[in-house]
């Protein structure tokens, strides 16, 4: 259709595709393209598919099939892939009739795509070819002739997946009794097309050599011979003689082909094995053919004898034998001893070139097919063969690998026994294979312990019992006799080189081994290779392996098993049949008497350990009284003196226990010897030789209490438990009383010893203590169970004694071996019940671990192990299958334990964090117990009752009513509680706390697990939390603990979420307004807590509530927190019920009545809490209870505590004077309709009166309910103070004439007096934080003094105070007001801080004014004039510069601090930062000059660099201010510098913003009011700090700063004379024109993007009539003013233009300045030089001077006088 690469025709959008081509076609016109056939015959391959274009019409196949048949001629892989797979898809889902449509042209495709080079297209087309097959079954039939052949081939695909799905596909066609038939059937055309294959196709022919590269053509050819070849050997398989006979020609035909047999030596392995596997057929099914052609198959397989490829091997060696069994002339045809046995031999001698597993098992069977003429001279030949074989075994390969040195050793034996059975009676041959063949062979093994492992001894001792049971029951006495002959020789033989082994002073340590291992094997009568087939390996995970699998676990021990033998024991009797025989067992005796002989003289002459361990296994074996004997030689000795009768006759009796006393227990107490693991074996050989079990404990007793160290001691028990057998020989003694009390005294002994001794002393005692303790043989312990039990408890009492040690100690005693051996010992006792003794041991471990580390003085490390040890006990606990709890002593007092630590009070927040995480995990492996019941008895056994409950609750501070009380969210009218917190009490936990937490725990543990509690318990644990989590919440300023407390709470998840999410929590809100309705206090602010954390909603409340309603009175305490609570989310309505039964009630009360709850008070308290949520809008209700109280004013005077003594005051009567001022603040708030004057006087001659009563019992504050009457007395003061500053002169009106001026003439001058004197008295008190509730009483009076006026501070009447020293131009009383009132600034309490900054603040703009009159002091002096801002304030600003270099001093510049609000560091910024608001306030009420003067004095000091570094660390990195980044997204977002600080002590909402905002405004007030100092640091400051500063205040403070310069210049009133100044806010400039006379000059001042920290441009307009010069120094002037000068422009444009007029009224310029004013203190050049009378500045001078060191006039050069 054309080439990638050119232009497509216009419209055309896709490329040409035939494929889509083909389906357009059919949908035009109905039709599809047919195929292009090759006529109908049966014989033929069926039908293509026309690839393109078609002559004739078939309607039988359908278009979506012939779609998918046309890829599948496709050439790319993945198109076929996919299309086969469709194809398969379709065969599956398609109708039967259209799938066989398909038939006719399936054979064809699948002919070809069959041999598809791509394996995994192969394999779809099988898979497919089975979907069709089902789908069509018989209909195959008439087609089966043409794919047959193919089919066959595919089932022989050299990749198996293909392979295995072509046989799946032939299964599913043919079952398998039908099989050979169908084979037959088509057998022609498969044995035509393979013949083919073989003969007539090349890789050419094959593949397409234009389109399809070499590589790939000859895989493909290669593989298709290796499966026409596997194919044609399937054939004759499955084919019967019957059936072959007619193939026999097409078969000779194939044989007459020289290529055939070239397959032979083909260089592809797979071909090469396939060739052989067909010749093996070809021998086996049509013998006489392979007859016919026997001078071409010998050579073929024959000479090919040595292919060592491992494809091949298998497949050569059969149809080696195969050729040899068929074609018995084979031999003719090759020449034996030049061409096959020299290849033989070298593939033999080389060890099989890595297949000595292949070629070995066929050696036996080809040397027996060998005919006698060939093998002549049989000596020689044999002798060579077996030579090469044994040689074969020094490769290196054998040696290492254990499968091929076991098939060359069977090979061997095989070979060696069947030559002996051939030619028994021929000496020279028998000669020849025992002394040139077996002996040599087993001495080269002995010399190489790599080639014992291949078991070769054992078919040493097959050979010999074979020879052996011959010799006995051969009726032929010359072949017996020969055979006798023959092992006698063998014996004498192997004598000599055992003999030559050990008879050496140093002896081959392999050859030992060897011979011991040899002899053991041979003293087996029959041999364990019948047993040795390979194990068929089984992979077992560890949850299926049966639990109680008797004796499974042994403990190996490190001296057994050290000589290399199989094994070490043997059975203490024989079967009957396992007799060795008498041909055997007298030279096997006689061997190890000699070799045993020679040994121990060997041991007594140079005490050679090899030969002792030599000994060692040799007793192991054959432990006969004979061989002691002779180990005893002719010495009578007597054993040692001193021992028991018994024991003497023993030894008499029985050689083994007098060589056990005489010999073994010397060698057993040398000390140098550290593995002496086969001295006990020797131990074990002589108990062996022992008659009975009580002999044997006899001895061992004896042993034990005199003679056996702790280590032989050890090595003989764990001996015991490695071999039942050795175990039933000690069983007595083990169980003994003697070795029972050793055990228990060392126990004693350790227990109480430290590590002063040495590690290996110590360990091994240990781990025989834990041995004797963790080991069981048939579920039971290895010693008496008493002794156990007594060694535990010795263990315990170690265990108990670890609190009264330090930690030192601890680190030094014997605590970690004791859990090591209580580990064990508990990881042992999976089946058996715990003895009481290990319960009381577990208990300890528990609690050991269950405390912090400052009660138990445990080092890490062992707590560890304590935790790893007691995890292991309760783990054998709560497996046991028994009702456990009951019985379990450790279940009971472990949870009496837990119980009494977190009520007793004396846990701290460590010591519970390491309590619940030991629960944690003491309660998680209780979930693994069957019994479901268990964790909920335990919870239950934990839990307190009811009333146990009620006094932790009671035992709580009650410290948390502060804030309550404060905010009025609750009201009480009792003495409560006066102390803080006690010093005791911060370091330990309230046990309500640690009790809560660990019952929320354990149910959060359970609940996890989905365990069901019982009786409500987990809504009153849920409840308890709430409880405990409300209190510290309510807490103002909650202690280290409490805090720490929560924290841990949260870490752990112990959460009121996390357990409703877990449980049913229904009853839980039921419960806590049954409790909130009996005690109020916190149970009713849990309430609220739940219905803001949107755990609960208000409705749910209202059900409760509305259900209890009549019972809301009387009031009782609990009632009445209960409905002061439920105030804010009751409807009005209800309220009005309230407030409906209160009214009539408080109308008739007599006086005693009021102080009650259900009283006055108590109403008072509910109107209160309905208008602090402004349901009472009824008016003349608020007026009727004002009336109502003014009523009690004159009745009851004496409730109403005006100017008295609180001392004397009852808390009944506080509590209703609280709750009257209460109600009459917020009837000021939300009362709208005028009020009488009588009204006005009550309310304000009453705050007065409270107000001067607060003040004067300030002593008693520390009283809550005197505390809070202060507060709201104040409160009620503030508020009037809102009042009546926010009047407006339309609210004016409504309020009585003389109002007003009353209240600023009497009422506020009375507040302010008294409240200023109490500010000072009680900042005085010691502890001064803000959130003390001491110091409640600040906020509200702060408050109150925020309102006071400038004039009532200047009158103020406070004890003057001055500091000695301290210049200042200030009159006394203000200097008096600063020094009292500045220093309040470090107070510690925010109200403090902003009251006092409000005050000072409306002073500042007073005190520049005071400098001013004595500015002519500063005139003419000869230096840099500096003048001090108030004194107080700057040495203030220095302490305060000391704190925050705390604070931030170890702060990078540009890394953003957060102060936690609040906090000491809060108020240490928060007072520096309002002192330089203070002073920057100053600054900018002071005039021009006077601002020079103080900004040097800044500059001196370098304090305002301090600020701005300090600055950059508190100003956030994105100043938005609240919401606004998505409020004004569109618009400029507003900022900190854009929105107005508001410095309020009541709002706290804002105070994490407090800081950050205070610092972008002194950093705003800083840059608007110094911007010259400002930007002189910001040029000298680093490179890093430059961009910082540069990027911020470009991005924040520039664009406001600008706008408001540009601004003031619009909106100045200022006039100038002759000079007219316009702005321009979009451009950023200023423009000034100066007009005097004919001269006009124009200015524009361009003000930069960063301003104020880039320089002020000035640039010309016009300029008429001003020289150069002059024009360039004005312009100079000022740029310099407007950059170095801390002014605006308005300034700076009028100092610019006294400059001018100056100079034009003839004032000359200073010389050095160029300028007539100077910039700096503006005064006017008056110093002439007295030789050239020109004028300078005095300051300009004196600078000159000082800077050139000279004092010559600048200008002439002449002294200046």
């Amino acid at each position: 259709m054309g080439g990638k690469n050119k232009q497509r025709t216009k419209g055309n959008l896709r490329p040409s595709n035939s494929g889509r081509a083909a389906e357009l076609l059919a949908k035009e016109q109905g039709t599809v393209p047919g195929f292009i056939g090759f006529g109908t015959s049966q014989s033929d391959l069926g039908y293509v598919p026309a690839i393109q274009g078609a002559e004739e019409i078939d309607n039988l196949v359908d278009s979506d099939f012939r779609m998918v048949l046309r890829k599948l001629s496709k050439k790319d892989v993945t198109t076929k892939l996919k299309a086969m797979q469709e194809f398969g898809t379709m065969c599956t889902e398609r109708d039967t009739e259209v799938v066989k449509g398909v038939l006719p042209y399936w054979p064809r495709i699948f002919c070809k795509i069959s041999l598809d080079h791509d394996r995994r297209v192969r394999e779809a087309t099988q898979q497919a070819f089975e979907k069709l097959i089902l789908k069509v079954k018989k209909h195959l039939a008439p087609y089966l002739k043409s794919l047959m052949g193919y089919w066959l081939m595919a089932q022989c695909d050299t990749y198996t997946p293909a392979a295995c799905a072509a046989k799946d596909a032939f299964e599913a066609a043919f079952p398998p009794s039908k099989q050979p038939e169908a084979i037959a059937f088509c057998k022609d055309e498969i044995t035509n097309v393979l013949h083919d294959h073989l003969i007539k196709e090349t890789p050419n022919t094959l593949s397409d050599p234009q389109a399809v590269p070499e590589e790939e053509r000859q895989a493909k050819f290669y593989r298709v011979i290796t499966c026409s070849l596997l194919a044609l050997k399937k054939l004759l398989t499955l084919l019967s003689d019957n059936e072959l006979d007619s193939l026999e020609e097409k078969f000779k035909c194939l044989l007459s082909h020289n290529k055939f047999w070239k397959y032979g030596k083909h260089n592809i392995p797979q071909i090469r094995s396939a060739y052989f596997e067909l010749v093996s057929a070809l021998c086996q099914r049509i013998p006489q053919l392979m007859k016919d052609e026997a001078s071409k198959v010998s050579p073929s397989v024959l000479l090919s004898i040595d292919d060592s490829d491992p494809v091949v091997c298998p497949a050569l060696w059969e149809a080696v034998l195969y050729t040899l069994t068929t074609i018995e002339d084979c031999w003719i045809h090759v020449n034996a001893k030049k061409s096959v046995f020299p290849k033989l031999s070298a593939v033999v001698r080389e060890g099989g070139r890595g297949l000595a597993t292949v070629i070995c098992p066929y050696l036996l069977p080809f040397i027996s097919k060998l005919p006698q003429s060939i093998t002549d001279p049989k000596l020689d030949f044999f002798k060579n063969f077996l030579t090469s074989l044994v040689s074969g075994l020094s490769t290196e390969r054998i040696k290492t690998s254990f499968s091929e040195c076991s098939a060359v050793a069977t090979a061997f034996f095989e070979c060696l026994r069947f030559i002996m059975q051939q030619y028994l009676g021929e000496e020279e041959m028998e000669k020849m294979l025992v002394n040139d063949q077996l002996i040599p062979f087993i001495d080269a093994v002995l010399k190489e312990p790599r080639l014992q492992n291949g078991q070769l001894f054992d078919h040493l001792a097959e050979t010999l019992s074979s020879w052996e049971t011959k010799a006995d029951m051969e009726r032929d006495e010359e072949t017996a006799h020969n055979l006798e002959k023959v092992l006698l020789n063998f014996w004498q033989s192997l004598s000599e080189i055992c003999v030559e082994k050990i008879n050496e002073p140093e002896a081959d340590d392999k050859s030992v081994v060897g011979v011991s291992s040899l002899l053991q094997v041979l003293h087996k009568p029959k041999s364990a290779l019948k047993t040795n087939k390979k194990k068929v390996g089984k992979v077992r995970f560890a949850d299926e392996i049966p639990e109680n699998k008797e004796n499974e676990k042994v403990v190996s021990s490190e001296g057994e098993n050290s000589e290399g033998s199989e094994s070490v024991t043997e059975p203490l009797t024989h079967n009957p049949s396992e007799l060795v025989s008498s041909l055997r067992e007298k030279p096997l005796e006689d061997l190890v008497c000699k070799l045993a002989e020679m040994s121990i003289n060997y041991v007594n002459q140079q005490m050679s350990e090899q030969h002792l361990r030599f000994l060692s296994t040799l007793l192991n074996t054959f432990s006969s009284s004979q061989v002691f004997k002779v180990l005893l030689g002719d010495k009578k000795q007597n054993i040692v003196k001193g021992k028991s009768i018994e024991i003497a006759k023993l030894a008499q009796k029985n050689p083994a226990v007098q060589f056990l006393y005489q010999k073994l227990i010397g060698w057993l107490n040398e000390d140098q010897r550290k593995d002496a693991g086969f001295l006990i074996d020797i131990l074990y050989s002589a108990l062996h030789c022992c008659d009975s079990n009580t002999e044997r404990k006899d001895i061992l007793n004896d042993l034990t209490q005199v003679e056996l160290k702790w280590n032989s001691l050890l090595q003989v028990i764990e001996k015991a438990c490695s071999s039942l057998d050795k175990h039933a020989l000690v069983t007595l003694w083990l169980k003994g009383e003697i070795l029972g009390e050793k055990l228990v005294n060392l126990a004693e002994h350790l227990c109480n010893m430290g590590l002063e001794t040495t590690e290996s002393y110590f360990s091994e005692r240990w781990t025989l203590l834990s041995l004797v303790l963790s080991q069981h043989i048939e579920n039971d312990y290895l010693i008496g169970e008493v002794y156990v039990e007594r060694i535990i408890v010795k263990l315990h009492e170690t265990l108990s004694k670890t609190k009264t040690l330090s930690e030192a100690e601890n680190n030094d005693s014997s605590l970690p071996y004791v859990c090591d051996v209580a580990y064990n010992y508990f990881n042992s006792a999976k089946g058996c019940l715990l003895m009481p003794s290990s319960e009381d041991l577990l208990l300890t471990l528990f609690q050991l671990c269950a405390q912090s580390k400052e009660e138990t003085h445990l080092p890490d490390f062992l707590i560890c192990k304590l935790k790893n040890t007691w995890l292991s006990g309760i783990n054998v606990l709560v497996h046991q299958s028994d009702s456990t709890y009951k019985q379990s002593t450790f279940l009971r007092l472990s949870a009496l334990w837990l119980k009494n630590q977190v009520q007793s009070s004396s846990l701290n927040i460590i010591s519970l964090q390491v309590l619940l995480s030991t629960v944690d995990d003491f309660l998680n492996k209780l979930l693994e117990s069957k019994d479901t019941n268990l964790l909920r008895a335990y919870i239950g056994n934990v839990m307190p009752n009811d009333s146990e409950w009620e006094q932790m609750r009671e035992s709580l501070p009650m410290q948390w009513l502060h804030r309550p009380l404060l905010e009025g969210r609750l009201s009480l009218n009792h003495e409560c509680f006066k102390t803080d917190f006690k010093e005791e009490d911060i370091k330990t936990l309230p046990s309500h706390l640690c009790t809560s937490a660990l019952l929320s725990k354990m149910i959060l543990v359970a609940l996890k697990k989905e365990v069901v509690l019982d009786n409500n318990e987990l809504e009153k644990i849920i409840a308890e939390l709430l409880y405990s989590l409300q209190w510290c919440e309510e807490l103002d300023n909650p202690p280290i603990f409490v805090t720490g407390f929560c924290e841990m709470l949260q870490r752990m998840n112990i959460t009121y979420d996390s357990l409703c999410a877990l449980g049913n929590t229904s009853g839980l809100l039921q419960l806590i307004f049954k409790r909130s309705k009996e005690n109020g206090t916190l149970w009713s602010l849990i309430i609220v807590k739940l219905i803001f954390s949107r755990s609960i909603t208000s409705e749910d409340v209202k059900h409760h509530y509305r259900r209890e309603e009549d019972s809301f009175f009387p009031l009782t305490e609990g009632n009445l927190h209960t409905i002061q609570s439920l105030c804010p989310f009751l409807l009005k309505e209800e309220k009005k019920k309230f407030i409906a039964e209160c009214i009539p009630a408080l109308l008739a009360w007599p006086k005693e009545d009021l102080y009650y709850i259900d009283g006055g008070f108590g109403y008072f308290a509910i109107f209160n809490s309905s208008l602090q949520t402004k349901s009472i809008d009824d008016e003349e209700l608020l007026h009727g209870i004002l009336k109502v109280i003014i009523t009690w004013k004159t009745n009851y005077e004496d409730i109403f505590l005006f100017s008295c003594n609180l001392s004397e005051a009852n808390p009944e009567t506080l509590g209703i004077n609280i709750e009257i001022i209460r109600f009459l603040s917020l009837f000021l708030k939300y009362c709208s309709s005028p009020l009488a004057e009588s009204e006005w006087d009550f309310i304000m001659c009453s705050m007065l009166a409270w107000l001067e009563t607060a003040s004067e019992n300030h002593a008693l504050y520390f009283d809550p309910l005197v505390q809070l009457f202060a507060c709201v007395s104040c409160g009620l003061a503030c508020d009037l103070s809102v009042f009546f500053d926010s009047t407006t002169l339309d609210t004016v009106g409504n309020l009585p004439v003389n109002l007003i001026s009353e209240w600023k003439e009497f009422f506020s001058q009375g507040i302010h007096s008294l409240l200023l004197p109490l500010l000072m008295t009680v900042t005085e008190s010691k502890d001064p934080s803000e959130t003390s509730f001491q110091n409640a009483v600040l906020k509200p009076m702060c408050e109150t003094l925020t309102h006071i006026s400038k004039d009532q501070l200047l009158s103020h009447k406070l004890p003057a105070r001055f500091v000695t020293g301290q210049k200042t131009n200030l009159p006394e009383h203000l200097q008096t007001l600063l020094n009292t009132l500045a220093p309040l600034l470090l107070f510690r309490a925010r109200p403090v801080q902003i009251a006092v900054y409000h005050m000072l603040y409306k002073l500042m703009p007073e005190l520049p004014q005071y400098d001013q009159d004595n500015l002519k002091s500063y005139g003419d002096e000869e230096e840099e004039p500096a003048l001090s801002p108030p004194a107080v304030l700057m040495s203030l600003l220095n302490t305060q510069e000391d704190l925050l270099e705390n604070v931030l001093g170890c702060i990078s510049v540009g890394q953003i601090v957060t102060i936690k609000p609040l906090s000491e560091d809060f108020c240490y910024v928060l007072g520096y930062l309002l002192t330089w608001k203070l002073i920057l306030t100053f600054f900018k009420a002071a005039s021009s000059q006077l601002r020079a003067l103080y900004s040097m004095y800044l500059r001196k000091t370098k304090s305002l660099n301090k600020l701005l570094y300090h600055l950059f660390r508190l100003m956030p990195e994105n100043p938005t201010y609240g919401e606004s980044v998505l409020e004004f997204s569109n618009k400029d977002p507003k900022t900190f510098f854009t929105e107005e600080l508001r410095l309020s002590i009541r709002e706290t909402a804002t105070l994490p913003y407090q800081i950050p905002h205070l610092a972008c405004s002194v950093y705003h007030m800083t840059l608007k009011d110094l911007p010259a100092m400002v930007r002189l640091w910001w040029n000298s400051s680093e490179k890093r700090i430059f961009n910082i500063v540069d990027r911020f205040t470009s991005k924040y403070v520039s664009n406001v700063l600008s706008f408001q310069e540009i601004s003031s210049v619009q909106t100045s009133t200022q006039l100038f004379n002759g000079m007219t100044v316009k702005a321009r806010a979009a451009t950023r400039e200023v423009m000034a024109t100066y007009t005097i006379e004919d001269i006009v000059i124009e200015l524009i001042i361009q003000l930069p993007s960063n301003y104020p920290l880039g320089s002020i441009t000035v640039e010309s307009g016009k300029r008429v009539g001003v020289a150069v010069q002059q024009w360039r120094n004005w312009m100079l002037q000022l740029s310099t003013y407007l950059t170095h000068q801390n002014g605006s422009i308005m300034e700076g444009l009028a100092l610019w233009k006294n400059n001018v007029d100056k100079r034009f009224e003839g004032v000359e310029d200073c010389m050095i300045c160029f300028s007539v004013i100077h910039g700096f203190n503006y005064s006017l050049p008056k110093k002439a030089c007295r030789t050239c009378k020109k004028k300078f500045h005095s300051a300009c001078l004196y600078k000159w001077f000082t800077s050139s060191n000279k004092s010559t006039c600048p200008l002439c050069r002449e002294t200046f006088f």
